[in-house]
């Protein structure tokens, strides 16, 4: 399986990026995919995942700013992230997981940097 993450940048305080993931390979179903994101001299974080079946959960410092959505017959997933903060500069990573058939993959993660 692989990850191919993209839509990161250079965007201002309180700008909005895209960030989208698109997997391909043997994926099966059911499955969650999600996105986590690791600043510099920090652990990796969770962000949000959301199931096949459109089921959706995020990190409480990203409630209400960012939305997480996905395209099953593409096998993408995106990230739209508004009312950036310099915070949440990061390394985000795409992330796939089995919930049924045990697999985990990552992509290569996709630089967000949000300053004036």
């Amino acid at each position: 399986v692989q990850l191919v993450e993209s839509g990161g940048g250079l965007v201002q305080p309180g700008g909005s990026l895209r960030l989208s993931c698109a997997a391909s390979g043997s994926i099966f179903s059911p499955n969650a995919m999600g996105w986590y994101r690791q600043a510099p001299g920090k652990q990796r974080e969770f962000v949000a995942t959301i199931t096949n079946g459109g089921s959706t959960n995020y990190a409480d410092s990203v409630k209400g700013r960012f939305t997480i959505s996905r395209d099953n017959a593409k096998n993408t997933v995106y990230l739209q992230m508004n009312s950036l903060k310099p915070e949440d500069t990061a390394v985000y990573y795409c992330n796939i997981i089995g919930l049924g058939i045990s697999y985990n993959y990552w992509g290569q993660g996709t630089q967000v940097t949000v300053s004036s």
